[in-house]
């Protein structure tokens, strides 16, 4: 289980420097191209979830997320006995979680900025919480 917290511990860390670093620097400038056309760093005040769903509701989403971080907190001590990956798997979900919900208490939004241009913008976060899930899979 120790492990497992730190690895989400380390997440967390990472993701709100990022994000920190994209309030910053991003913020004043809106959008810097890194690969013209192909890949930005935009920032975005994202109301919503994933791809911007459920815009306008941060109160209710807040409160959703905040008990699905209790939940995954709760479940980590089932995950202590289990292989590495898995529990790799719950940290990213777990940090990467917890890092949105930092943003949503803090700002009531969460800061988004990698910008491919043909999908919606994201965070370090999201991108934890997405291979957490494919490592699962």
């Amino acid at each position: 289980m120790h492990t497992l917290l730190s690895v989400a511990a380390l997440v967390l860390l990472i993701d709100q420097t990022t994000k920190f670093a994209a309030l910053w620097l991003l913020k004043p400038r809106g959008s810097v191209p890194v690969i013209d056309g192909i890949f930005h760093l935009s920032f975005v005040e994202n109301t919503g979830i994933a791809f911007g769903f459920f815009q306008g509701h941060p109160e209710l989403l807040s409160y959703l997320i905040f008990a699905s971080v209790l939940c995954l907190l709760g479940g980590s001590w089932f995950l202590r006995n289990q292989k590495l990956p898995e529990r790799f798997a719950y940290a990213f979900i777990l940090g990467g979680a917890a890092g949105n919900l930092m943003d949503r208490i803090r700002f009531q939004h969460v800061i988004d900025f990698l910008d491919f241009r043909v999908w919606p913008v994201f965070n370090v976060a999201d991108s934890f919480i997405t291979i957490g899930v494919f490592l699962f899979i």
